[in-house]
């Protein structure tokens, strides 16, 4: 079960920091969002934005659309959003601030295509992998 409420919720944050982070040239944001990211990838029920969605969806009136789906494949999609944002903040510390720039404005694009039109390029990347390990493995 996947809760589509959440994951917008996740979407929109993830858009907004890294947006500023990358405005204001601030790599320790979008390195704190991209382990906050990966924390929630490699173990969901600990991770920093859901227990931010939990807090605030009262605030926000936001409810659950909870629907039937695979939460992997949006922990993976999470897991290389991080890894991007964390590849982007050293970037960025190492004084490469085109490639850090690139790699939030991707990080961004993916986002608010997930956002607007519901696909989620690294939930495709996750079936596509599932995929292949299972036809390497018959």
């Amino acid at each position: 079960m996947t809760d589509q409420t959440a994951l917008k919720f996740n979407q929109v944050t993830v858009v907004s920091l890294t947006t500023l982070a990358l405005v204001t040239r601030m790599p320790w944001l979008m390195a704190g969002l991209g382990a906050a990211m990966l924390l929630g990838a490699l173990r969901p029920q600990t991770a920093p934005l859901r227990a931010a969605y939990r807090a605030l969806s009262p605030i926000l009136r936001l409810r659950a659309n909870t629907v039937q789906d695979d939460p992997r494949a949006h922990h993976f999609a999470q897991g290389v959003g991080g890894t991007f944002l964390l590849a982007s903040a050293l970037a960025g510390l190492a004084g490469l601030q085109v490639l850090s720039a690139l790699l939030g404005v991707t990080v961004i694009a993916l986002a608010l295509l997930n956002l607007t039109t519901r696909i989620c390029v690294g939930c495709l990347m996750y079936f596509q992998w599932r995929m292949l390990r299972y036809r390497l493995t018959r």
